[in-house]
């Protein structure tokens, strides 16, 4: 599948720029451009809480670097996460 290339514009280099600031953030988007993986399989592969997981997920779709949808698991909804770029353009 191929990713999508973001044009970020002047108003929002501060908002993809924050989100790509974290180890943690680019980490969970490496780990879902290679497949679609749930957050507590993210959790459990960096050793991070689902709680930190999900607040880092939802920086990560704020700024447009990340999707999500919702599939039924064995207790409820899982919630699936996959990089949705492979470029980020930043324009000045």
């Amino acid at each position: 599948m191929s990713k999508e290339t973001l044009d970020v514009d002047s108003d929002d280099i501060n908002l993809v720029a924050k989100a790509l600031s974290s180890k943690t953030r680019v980490r969970i988007l490496r780990l879902t451009s290679e497949k679609d993986i749930d957050v507590s399989r993210i959790a459990g592969l960096l050793n991070q809480t689902e709680a930190n997981v999900s607040a880092q997920i939802k920086i990560l779709e704020n700024a447009k670097l990340l999707v999500s949808r919702y599939e039924p698991g064995m207790h409820g909804v899982r919630k699936i996460c996959s990089t949705k770029v492979g470029t980020i353009i930043f324009k000045l």
